[in-house]
């Protein structure tokens, strides 16, 4: 039974309301992200399908961007409202209990992340909030790529994190919006397993996709000198 917190270094993640508990992948990609930031001027963030406000948390560390999340699920909006308001970032940080495909603001957003609903067809559980969590039930990939097209702005750049299966598929689908993949970097658990996420960024920018990979542990069982370097300044024992 997964513990009802995750403590970070300079922040605690809960996550007892929570279908969706923190992950080492969506760790990985948050800290990825805000990694990429630190040498952007990015003042406003959108945080598409906040979950425990986990992603959000990660950005607002190493930014000083203004950050919106929104998030369907009631509980999950509460969970991710009360990390915000414990954190030491509560001022620049405001979720939303909204389907995103009714979320109208007042601005675009230099910079949008989502870890969306995962394995479209695949079997579902009984419990329809993990469904809504880890499938496409409530946000499907093609209407992601529109709302994230919508509400981004000219020169601003769109974080995913995907299954890798689905990687092409979006890339396709996002292309069709006039989104543009810049960046892909396929992540392993280990060096002798197959790909199984990719993390990709795009922006209305055509240009030539860098291609990179990341493994997340060695032979050994450690973090990779790669995955250290991303996630030093969070987790607890790095």
């Amino acid at each position: 039974m997964p513990n009802h917190f995750f403590r970070f270094k300079q922040f605690t993640v809960y996550q007892d309301k929570c279908a969706m508990k923190v992950c080492t992948d969506a760790c990985l990609f948050g800290a990825w992200a805000a990694d990429y930031l630190q040498n952007k001027n990015s003042s406003n963030i959108l945080d598409i399908g906040a979950g425990t406000g986990l992603l959000s948390l990660l950005l607002a560390q190493k930014t000083t961007a203004h950050i919106d999340a929104a998030e369907i699920d009631g509980n999950a909006f509460l969970q991710a409202k009360e990390n915000f308001e414990s954190s030491n970032w509560k001022e620049r940080l405001q979720v939303f209990n909204t389907d995103i495909c009714d979320f109208n603001p007042a601005k675009k957003y230099d910079f949008i992340i989502s870890n969306p609903p995962f394995f479209e067809n695949d079997l579902k559980s009984l419990q329809q909030n993990k469904n809504a969590a880890k499938h496409d039930t409530a946000l499907n990939l093609v209407t992601l790529a529109e709302i994230a097209k919508k509400l981004l702005s000219p020169a601003g750049y769109f974080a995913v994190l995907l299954p890798y299966h689905r990687t092409n598929y979006f890339i396709n689908e996002a292309k069709k919006q006039g989104l543009y993949c810049n960046k892909t970097v396929l992540v392993k658990q280990t060096a002798g397993h197959t790909y199984f996420r990719s993390m990709l960024l795009l922006s209305a920018i055509e240009t030539a996709a860098g291609e990179k990979e990341i493994t997340i542990k060695d032979t050994t069982g450690n973090y990779t000198a790669a995955f250290s370097s991303l996630l030093k300044d969070y987790y607890l024992y790095l």
